[in-house]
């Protein structure tokens, strides 16, 4: 199982002495749509000495796809990008939670903006067609969002589109934040392709109270094989991490 670590990548080499398998790099900060800053982040993925195999943080902070504000030329075009830096770094998947981008408005027709989110979804399998990368919805809790918070929910939105580039992400944290059951991860096994892990205080894992041991059955019993990331903040930046990795690999040894 590989185990990877959520960070700029300015980062990477920290995360590599940390024993790291990857690193899931937030795309939106890379700031794609400007030419020169896109051609620095894909010299800056093929550089990286660390394999950038996932990628969160979608959405740029002013990137709306629900709502009267969708600019569809804008989006389309953005993700054309964010396609072709995933294809360039090998990327298995890349994470949509980005809850500004997704969040129904106030008064605004849920339907309608259920609609607007599945729309999204389908320009994103667009993009990512034939790149080998798969956008992973993911649930956020209900502080952060106020659509698609629980891994159920998620799948719900991942069967409208059917289509092999959109499947579902479980969250740690955002799961215990809803009293999500554990066994959820099994019930929706056929939809799961990316994991996020954190602990009490979304700190990083091993620190608090947060089931693990539960976690990894439910996983090992929906055959999970795919990345896991962590995402949580931290104090010492190479022992921390050091730390959480042996914890972790109690669950999932590296192979």
């Amino acid at each position: 199982m590989l185990i990877g670590w959520c960070a700029h990548l300015s980062e990477v080499d920290i995360i590599a002495k940390a024993g790291c398998d990857f690193i899931e790099v937030p795309i939106a900060k890379l700031d794609l749509e400007d030419p020169t800053l896109f051609a620095a982040a894909k010299a800056a993925v093929i550089a990286s000495p660390l394999p950038v195999l996932a990628f969160n943080t979608f959405m740029p902070q002013d990137m709306r796809v629900v709502g009267e504000a969708v600019d569809a030329v804008r989006v389309k075009a953005y993700l054309a990008r964010s396609a072709e830096l995933c294809h360039l770094a090998q990327a298995r998947v890349i994470v949509f939670g980005s809850g500004w981008a997704r969040n129904v408005p106030d008064g605004f027709d849920r339907a309608r903006a259920e609609d607007q989110f599945v729309t999204a979804l389908h320009w994103s399998a667009d993009a990512l067609k034939g790149t080998g990368t798969t956008l992973v919805i993911e649930p956020l809790n209900r502080k952060e969002s106020n659509i698609a918070n629980s891994v159920a929910e998620g799948v719900r939105f991942a069967t409208r589109v059917y289509r092999p580039e959109i499947r579902v992400l479980a969250d740690f944290y955002h799961m215990d934040e809803e009293h999500e059951p554990l066994a959820e991860l099994y019930a929706n096994r056929a939809w799961l392709s990316h994991i996020h892990l954190a602990d009490t205080g979304r700190r990083n894992p091993g620190t608090g109270v947060y089931p693990y041991p539960a976690f990894a059955t439910e996983l090992a019993k929906a055959n999970y094989t795919g990345l896991i990331s962590c995402e949580c903040s931290i104090q010492d930046p190479l022992e921390d991490r050091r730390k959480s990795l042996a914890f972790l690999r109690q669950f999932w040894p590296k192979t």
